[in-house]
């Protein structure tokens, strides 16, 4: 009964492991996608034209299309598309000033759970 107990534990202690390992997957992929709501709130209040977003995100799905080895796709896909966003000429263009005022600013893109 005693070595139940031990084998037990130890798979709670594998299982809560695994549970800390998907949260901190999980809050890294949270933390890249409020950077590029971000971004894309910023473009919009720049009124970057629809069809240059769509460039962005065709650009970024087609450079994503084959999974890198390792590397979890959904992150990448939102770690390209930062990218993408980053170095569009519209946020280049903006001001510094603007910039980190607007970064400054309370998100109002968090969604509490």
């Amino acid at each position: 009964e005693l070595q139940q107990k031990v084998e037990e534990t130890e798979l709670l202690k594998m299982e809560l492991q695994m549970l800390e390992t998907e949260r901190v997957r999980l809050s890294l992929v949270e933390e890249k996608l409020m950077d590029v709501l971000q971004l894309l709130q910023q473009l919009r209040d720049l009124n970057i034209s629809k069809r240059a977003l769509g460039k962005i995100l065709l650009s970024t799905l087609e450079s994503c299309r084959d999974p890198q080895p390792g590397k979890a796709h959904l992150f990448e896909v939102l770690d390209t598309l930062y990218h993408e966003l980053t170095a569009c000429e519209l946020l280049q263009s903006q001001p510094l000033g603007k910039a980190q005022s607007r970064q400054a600013l309370s998100n109002p893109l968090v969604i509490s759970c």
